[in-house]
C-alpha cells in the first residue's frame, strides 16, 4: 500500500503529461515560457483571485509577500505552533520575531481568541496574558502580520481572523500548502479575503508538480507587480534592472507543464478525496480511542493529509503494528514550532502552547489519496482496530 500513490495519478494523465513537456522541449523556453502564464491565468480562474504568481517553491510563496511587506527586525509575526517549519522560518530569515499561538483541539488551526490574547500579550509586554518570547518582552515589537495556516487541507477561521487582524492593522498572509482546492463559506482557498495567499506545488501536496513549486495569490495589483520583480532577483524594467534585493524565485516552464496537465483532472481528484475521507470517517467512527479529523460544516477540505489522534502513549505500537502489515504511517508534526531547537533562544517552555503539544505527541496521519479504494480504507482500520484492542 502506497501513503500517497503518485504513480496511479501518472498512470491516468501520463499522455497528457508528455504532451506538454514534448511541447516545451520543442519551443525551448524553459525559465517564464508560455506555460507560466497559462498556469496563472488557470489558477487565477480556479482560485478566482485577481494575481498568481508562480514562483519555485511553496517556501518562496510564504518568503516574497513578506519581503514586499518590508517584514524584518522589531516586526512581531504571529503563527501558529503546530505546523511545518516553513511558516515560522520565514518571518524569522527576514529579522522577525515568531510570535506562537497555539490552535483548536479539533481542526490544529489557530484559536482566534487566543490569537487576540497574543496580540494584546505583545501590545503590552506582558506575558502573563499570553506566553511570549523573550524578545517580546525585551524591546517594543511591532505587531505586523499573522500567517494562519490551513492545516491538513481545511481553512483555518479567517471569518473570525480577518476582522481581529484588521482592527490591530496587520497583514494577512494565508498559508495555503496544504489546501490548494478546498474552500470555505463557497470561496476557494487562496481567495478567502487575505491581504496575500500562498500555496506549494510540492509533489506529496493535492496539487503537485514533479519537483518544487509555488505560487502567492493576491487581489492587490500592486503587491502583484512587487511579488513579479522580487522572484527575479528585484528586477526592474528588465532582469539586469535591479531595483530591490530579490530571489532566484520562478516556477520551471517545466513544472508547469506537468501541473497544466494535473490541472485537467484536479476538480475530480478533490471530490475523490471526499470520498475516501468519507469511508475513513465511517469506519474510524466506530474504533474506541480514535479521534478522527472534523471539518468545520462551512468547509471543503483538500485533504492533504488524513491525521488521526491516537490514546496516549500507544502510537509507537500502532505505528509498528501497521508497519509489520505494509501499511506506511507518517507524523505530522513530531515536535511544535516552539520546541524546535532553532526557536530555543525565544525561550518558550513546551507547556506553553499545551494543544500543540499534546497534539505533537499523539497524532498519526494515514495512507490517503484520491486513488485509495475502499477495501484498502477498510484494511487499514481493521489493522489500526487489532493494534489498540
Amino acid at each position: 500500500m502506497q501513503f500517497i500513490d503518485l504513480a496511479a495519478q501518472q498512470a491516468r494523465i501520463r499522455t497528457a503529461i508528455d504532451t506538454r513537456i514534448k511541447a516545451v522541449l520543442d519551443h525551448g523556453h524553459y525559465i517564464l515560457g508560455p506555460e507560466v502564464k497559462e498556469l496563472e491565468e488557470r489558477l487565477c480562474a480556479f482560485t478566482g483571485a485577481q494575481h498568481c504568481i508562480t514562483c519555485a517553491s511553496g517556501t518562496d510563496a510564504l518568503l516574497m509577500p513578506l519581503m514586499a511587506w518590508g517584514i524584518g527586525k522589531g516586526d512581531a509575526v504571529f503563527v501558529p505552533s503546530f505546523t511545518f517549519f516553513a511558516t515560522s522560518e520565514e518571518p524569522a530569515l527576514l529579522g522577525a520575531t515568531p510570535i506562537f499561538v497555539d490552535v483548536d483541539p479539533v481542526t490544529f488551526n489557530m484559536q482566534p481568541d487566543l490569537l487576540a490574547k497574543a496580540i494584546e500579550a505583545v501590545l503590552r509586554q506582558d506575558s502573563s496574558i499570553y506566553p511570549l518570547p523573550k524578545a517580546a518582552l525585551n524591546q517594543s515589537l511591532r505587531p505586523r502580520a499573522v500567517i494562519p495556516v490551513d492545516l491538513f487541507g481545511q481553512a483555518a477561521e479567517y471569518e473570525n481572523i480577518l476582522p481581529l487582524a484588521d482592527k490591530h492593522g496587520l497583514l494577512v498572509l494565508e498559508d495555503a500548502a496544504q489546501s490548494f482546492g478546498g474552500s470555505s463559506h463557497g470561496h476557494k482557498t487562496c481567495a478567502l479575503g487575505c491581504h496575500a495567499a500562498a500555496t506549494s506545488f510540492f509533489p506529496a501536496k493535492p496539487l503537485g508538480c514533479y519537483g518544487d513549486g509555488g505560487a502567492v495569490f493576491t487581489d492587490d495589483e500592486e503587491l502583484a507587480n512587487l511579488l513579479r520583480s522580487i522572484r527575479v532577483h528585484g528586477k526592474g524594467s528588465d532582469k539586469y534592472d535591479n531595483v530591490r534585493l530579490g530571489l532566484n524565485g520562478r516556477l520551471d516552464t517545466l513544472q508547469a507543464a506537468i501541473l497544466l496537465a494535473k490541472m485537467d483532472i484536479f476538480a475530480e481528484e478533490i471530490e475523490l478525496r471526499q470520498r475516501v475521507a468519507g469511508w475513513y470517517g465511517d469506519r474510524l467512527d466506530s474504533i474506541p480511542g480514535i479521534v478522527p479529523p472534523s471539518i468545520n460544516v462551512a468547509n471543503i477540505s483538500a485533504w492533504a493529509q488524513y491525521c488521526v489522534i491516537l490514546p496516549e502513549g500507544s502510537r509507537a505500537h500502532v505505528m509498528d503494528r501497521l508497519k509489520a502489515q505494509n501499511i506506511p504511517t507518517n507524523i505530522y508534526y513530531p515536535k511544535p514550532q516552539h520546541c524546535l531547537k532553532v526557536f530555543a533562544d525565544l525561550g518558550y517552555k513546551p507547556e506553553d502552547m499545551p494543544t500543540a503539544l499534546r497534539a505533537s505527541q499523539r497524532i498519526m496521519a494515514l495512507p490517503f489519496h484520491p486513488y485509495l479504494e475502499e477495501s484498502q480504507v477498510e484494511t487499514v482500520c481493521l489493522a489500526l482496530q487489532e493494534a489498540l484492542a
